[in-house]
């Protein structure tokens, strides 16, 4: 944990808090973190990442609101990209909390740690942590570290890409037909919903991807799809 506060520039008065941060609901489910002292085998980092998410809000809505000019759709747009999944499981990899990740054992054999969802929801959970234990000022200078590159992104159209609308072109030029998307299951708790949704191109069918909205899990579908048939082509 040094190692990582080193890497993160802050140091935690209580290190338990920034344990929680890593600790999914599957290891407190299989009583997992009984291996961490004075944790109870029922804690995970849920409640974290409820907080978190909101101090997120607050950050980058403050961020966007002193930096650029825009109207508020324009603005609402860029916040909805910067705080989106896709982003934060991208600068959870780059802080390298896969590798911190608290997981049960039905999760890790499943590939929990390279799931998006949850490298997005302990990045909030860190958030969460930072926030109680070195307060909001911390809190925000460590996000705004974090999502002013990714604002700056978007503002270069080098953020967010429309998978789904590229894989229709794609479909639409080279088969004549258009992607079928499909649910192939719904989990998690009701206040926590993952979504695991599949695409068909072709008569070929990709995923499924899963993702904490449906809108989320078809970008990833479509991405596989497009990364295969772009690769096929280079091929041949």
């Amino acid at each position: 944990m040094l190692a990582f506060q080193r890497v993160l520039g802050l140091k935690f008065k209580n290190i338990l808090l920034l344990n929680m941060a890593f600790i999914h609901r599957s290891a407190s489910n299989e009583q997992h973190a009984k291996a961490l002292p004075d944790v109870r085998s029922n804690s995970n980092n849920e409640r974290l990442e409820f907080l978190g998410d909101s101090i997120l809000g607050a950050v980058t809505s403050a961020l966007l609101y002193t930096e650029l000019s825009g109207n508020e759709g324009d603005l609402a747009k860029i916040k909805s990209i910067v705080v989106s999944e896709e982003t934060l499981s991208g600068i959870a990899l780059q802080l390298q909390i896969d590798k911190m990740l608290i997981l049960g054992r039905g999760e890790e054999l499943s590939g929990g740690r390279g799931k998006k969802a949850l490298l997005a929801d302990a990045m909030e959970a860190l958030f969460g942590a930072i926030y109680l234990d070195l307060g909001y000022k911390s809190a925000f200078k460590f996000i705004s570290r974090c999502i002013k590159p990714e604002i700056e992104n978007v503002r270069n159209n080098r953020g967010f890409v429309d998978y789904k609308s590229k894989l229709q072109e794609y479909c639409q030029k080279h088969f004549r037909s258009y992607p079928q998307y499909k649910l192939v299951k719904r989990d998690g708790p009701e206040h926590e919903h993952y979504f695991w949704i599949g695409v068909t191109c072709n008569d070929k069918t990709f995923g499924p991807c899963a993702g904490k909205n449906k809108k989320t899990a078809e970008q990833d579908a479509a991405k596989l799809a497009l990364e295969f048939f772009e690769k096929k082509e280079q091929i041949t």
